[in-house]
């Protein structure tokens, strides 16, 4: 399930309109991202944040339950009324009990109408609290004979499980179209059964659905029968499987056939988007191959279906040969030129089919398992599809994600049974943690040893169910290496390494000193032994060729394709680098190491491939930092030198990221570039920008738009004013210059004449642009109108911008625009009037009340940000009420952050604008010093 990668994916994907993960996790326009907007991700350098503790009041160990026996097989039988949104159904479990004796069945049924329980046709005694149903049995059963137990039952209006989507009168053009989701334990609301992943059974669906309409659901169909205005389907999963892998979905599709080797691959979107769901899930074949060969085992299935549907609460749901997607990542051809995140969605819930579907986990407390690989494969597919570097970003990118996570949530070990609901679990650290664990085994083990574990994991696990611990022993098998020393420190308990790195140059000895300190443990650590990381570090020492010191890794301009096509890794042109590695371990809290060089090495990169997972702070010379920074072949190490390099600041740090924007191979690289001149606050860092928007990438022209809006002065004003009015190939970049427009101006603008209580002139302008934006820049998932709300958001102290952004959460406004409205009431609120707060608070209180997921996620988020005592209320009222766990954790969590700061200090606030106009005046001073003393070194005489 994609869903850390949902919140995460979806909120990524929906709301900025949805923005990371795919739970796994932003601010993006669709929740898990366009080409993923990674502004939200703390760098590998940041500060610990204010963290919680995982276990929140009602956290309880969770087990799965006594087993009464093996479940063999589950049949469905409904009747849907989709008009009135009720079904009947009969729910025939076919159960073979472990021991003789027993007369008493519970199961699970939420929220059912319990008609009536058969066995062999006779009734039986049974009673239902609205949560669980006891069976008592007329007769006792034997051990090893089968009994089917049938139940009928009935629903009205469900609220989990199944959900019935239909137009309204607010959203006419709405498909009709019912779906399910079981993961994680929501089955048991739409069908009576043993609900948690242990019990593996076959199973068969039959549904009566109007004649206009498809029913698609797990393994083969066995028949379509006709019945008058209606058809019956009948479908049959062979393959065993868990309750929350039954999936069904029914709508009027569009049907796309594809193959692979023999069998069925089959896109069902709605009717007009046939293009778009070529165009998004088109290399599913390609990808059933890729992932046959890696994980040793043929795609285990008779079909594979997609679905795309509406209003789904994940970014995707992996159900046993048929996935759920959410129609949101359907692309347009141009949301096509820089968005591949779809195709990462698209890969992983394929990967699911193998780590997941066909190997299940046994708790949901090993939800890692497959979590982590199918968050991994998105990353082999990358390197597969785009190359070493891609994968390498993209699995940075993994990391980031956690360790934001990690440093302003909690932090929590990936294998844990303590939780309120097993929806807690699906988070960052089995997602995106989850991959780079993955990463590290196949580091550590090499891409050969590597393929063999993950081989005989799969082939020994197929149609099983697992735990960790047997993963350990399938390496162990496959390769004869223990890896426990790696999962007891990155699985079993939380956290990860934070280095800060040292290097200096001894002349007269030749020695290069490195020093490596873990600040995740204090001096006044109690405890560092349950702190400290024991690890082998790879440390390398580079020498770039002198005649050519100028070439590594760039080229005469920026020469990448774009997302949809394999971009270049590399120069031909480029001279081999020269790089002398020690392997030390690293265990200590501070350690100091010496290694003879012949020469000084123009940079040093530290954990040479950047397999471990980690933080890096390095305090190089400025020197060092920019030969790394263009020199160094591994691009992870080049963006950890950038960062440290604008951290250094000055205009030399200026020349030297200038130089990597315009002149590195890979387009992460120029990104990073752009992010980190952002942050140097100097007046020159403005022109050098300027050189990123030729770029033939659009993700770093993003970046570039991004990093301009964080440069508030007029010349960024009008600069972005230019890219907003005449537009981008990109919707992002776009969307990026619209609401830097928003951004700037906040910071320029007078908010209200002087003589009068209007809009200034300047206010007037912004608003006349960004709300031409919203009139007219309607389309794919809304990116481009919610660049305006967002820029909207940033006019903290202007009522017309207020009145905008409320119009905009009316029913009726295209949802994923309404969701970015719903979180610019949040962004605005800050330097609004009393009445005007009140205002958003009434609003952000009606909107509260409404059922729809992600409704409920953009108003936790707003109120999050309103930071009053009657936030805190409303967001307690609306974790007291809704049914949904991911809801109820977000609104506890922001009732504790909102509390914290709801009464600031008057006087506080002062202090921080009189202290952001110093760090203004500052710069200023800055840039001319600099200025000056460049010129004065120009303008020395030289010697004769």
């Amino acid at each position: 399930m994609l869903m850390s990668h949902h919140v995460l994916l979806l909120e990524r994907m929906v709301v900025f309109m949805l923005q990371r993960r795919f739970n796994r996790g932003g601010s993006d326009s669709w929740g898990y991202g366009e080409g993923r907007d990674d502004s939200y991700l703390v760098g590998f350098d940041a500060e610990k944040g204010d963290r919680r503790s995982f276990a929140l009041p009602g956290s309880h160990p969770h087990y799965n339950p006594d087993r009464p026996g093996q479940v063999s097989h589950i049949l469905l039988e409904l009747d849907l009324d989709i008009p009135n949104h009720s079904y009947n159904g009969l729910c025939s479990i076919t159960i073979i009990p472990v021991q003789s004796g027993m007369n008493q069945l519970t199961l699970d049924a939420v929220n059912l109408n319990i008609d009536q329980v058969l066995v062999k046709q006779q009734p039986q005694w049974f009673s239902y609290d609205g949560d669980q149903l006891q069976i008592q049995l007329t007769q006792p059963m034997q051990a090893g004979q089968a009994v089917t137990v049938a139940i009928a039952y009935h629903v009205n209006h469900p609220q989990r499980g199944l959900y019935f989507i239909s137009p309204d009168e607010h959203y006419p053009d709405q498909p009709t179209q019912v779906w399910t989701q079981g993961e994680d334990e929501d089955s048991r609301y739409w069908f009576p059964c043993f609900d948690y992943p242990g019990q593996l059974a076959s199973s068969e669906i039959k549904v009566r659905v109007p004649k206009a309409m498809t029913a698609i659901s797990n393994g083969e169909l066995v028949d379509v029968i006709p019945e008058g205005d209606n058809r019956l389907y009948h479908w049959h999963q062979k393959e065993v499987h868990p309750t929350y892998l039954m999936t069904l979905a029914v709508g009027e599709f569009a049907e796309i056939h594809d193959e692979w080797q023999g069998k069925p691959v089959t896109y069902y979107v709605e009717k007009g988007h046939k293009d778009d769901a070529k165009r998004t899930m088109g290399k599913t074949p390609k990808m059933m191959e890729f992932l046959s060969h890696a994980y040793g085992y043929s795609y285990p299935y008779p079909k594979y279906a997609q679905v795309c549907v509406a209003d789904f609460i994940f970014g995707g749901m992996e159900n046993t040969s048929t996935t759920l997607l959410t129609d949101r990542c359907l692309l347009d051809g141009r949301a096509a030129l820089d968005t591949y995140r779809s195709e990462s969605l698209v890969v992983h819930e394929l990967a699911h089919q193998w780590f997941g579907d066909l190997v299940v986990i046994k708790h949901w407390s090993h939800a890692w398992i497959k979590e982590g690989m199918a968050s991994y494969s998105e990353v082999m597919w990358t390197e597969q599809e785009y190359g070493a570097d891609d994968a390498a970003y993209y699995r940075l990118n993994e990391a980031r994600s956690y360790i934001s996570e990690d440093r302003s949530r909690y932090r929590r070990p990936m294998v844990t049974h303590v939780y309120r609901e097993a929806i807690e679990l699906y988070d960052r650290h089995i997602y995106e943690k989850g991959a780079c664990v993955y990463h590290m085994i196949r580091a550590e083990l090499g891409d050969d040893l590597f393929q063999r574990a993950i081989h005989r994991f799969v082939q020994d696990h197929a149609h099983q169910t697992v735990e960790t611990i047997d993963l350990v022993r399938a390496i162990d098998k496959a390769t004869g290496r223990n890896l426990q020393f790696l999962l007891d420190q990155y699985v079993f308990r939380g956290g990860h390494p934070d280095y800060k790195v040292a290097y200096k140059w001894d002349n007269d000895s030749k020695l290069a000193q490195i020093t490596v300190t873990q600040t995740q443990v204090s001096t006044d650590s109690t405890a560092p032994e349950q702190e400290l990381f024991d690890l082998k570090i790879p440390i390398g020492f580079g020498f770039v060729p002198r005649n050519q010191s100028d070439a590594q890794h760039q080229g005469n301009q920026p020469h990448d394709s774009v997302a949809s096509q394999p971009a270049t890794q590399s120069n031909p042109d480029t001279p081999t680098v020269e790089i002398t590695t020690f392997t030390v371990r690293i265990h200590e809290r501070q350690q100091s190491f010496y290694f003879p060089l012949p020469t000084p090495p123009d940079f040093v990169s530290f954990d040479v491939g950047n397999h471990w997972l980690k933080t890096v702070t390095l305090d190089y010379p400025l020197p060092t930092l920019m030969a790394q920074a263009q020199h160094d072949p591994d691009p992870i190490s080049r963006i950890y030198a950038i960062q440290a390099t604008a951290k250094k600041g000055g205009l030399e740090a200026v020349k030297g990221l200038t130089t990597v924007l315009s002149r590195d191979v890979f387009w992460g690289v120029r990104k990073e570039a752009a992010k980190a001149l952002a942050t140097v606050k100097l007046d020159q860092v403005f022109e050098a920008l300027l050189l990123g928007l030729e770029d033939q990438d659009a993700r770093v022209r993003r970046s570039v738009v991004q990093a301009l809006s964080q440069i508030k002065t007029k010349n960024s004003y009008k600069t972005l004013k230019a890219i907003a009015e005449s537009g981008d190939p990109s919707y992002w970049v776009e969307a990026g210059a619209v609401e830097g427009l928003g951004t700037i101006a906040a910071g320029l603008i007078t908010t209200k004449s002087p003589a009068t209580d209007e809009p200034s002139k300047e206010e007037k302008k912004v608003l006349k642009i960004l709300t031409s934006v919203l009139a007219t820049r309607q389309g794919w998932n809304e990116v481009v109108r919610s660049g305006a709300i967002a820029g909207l958001s940033k006019l903290t102290t202007s009522e017309a911008a207020l009145d905008v952004i409320l119009d905009y959460t009316k029913l009726g406004t295209p949802q994923a625009l309404r969701l970015g409205a719903i979180r610019g009431l949040g962004a605005i609120a800050s330097g609004q009037t009393p009445h005007n707060r009140d205002r958003i608070l009434n609003r952000l209180e009606a909107l509260a009340t409404e059922t729809f997921f992600l409704t409920q996620v953009a108003v936790v988020a707003a109120l999050g940000k309103v930071e009053t005592m009657k936030a805190a209320a409303i967001l307690q009222r609306l974790a007291d009420q809704t049914p949904d766990g991911r809801v109820r954790r977000r609104a506890e969590e922001t009732i504790e952050t909102v509390r914290k700061v709801a009464s600031p200090d008057k006087t506080i606030k002062k202090l921080r604008s009189e202290l952001d106009q110093l760090k203004k005046d500052n710069q200023e001073l800055r840039s001319r010093l600099e200025a000056l003393e460049a010129k004065g070194q120009n303008e020395k005489p030289k010697k004769s």
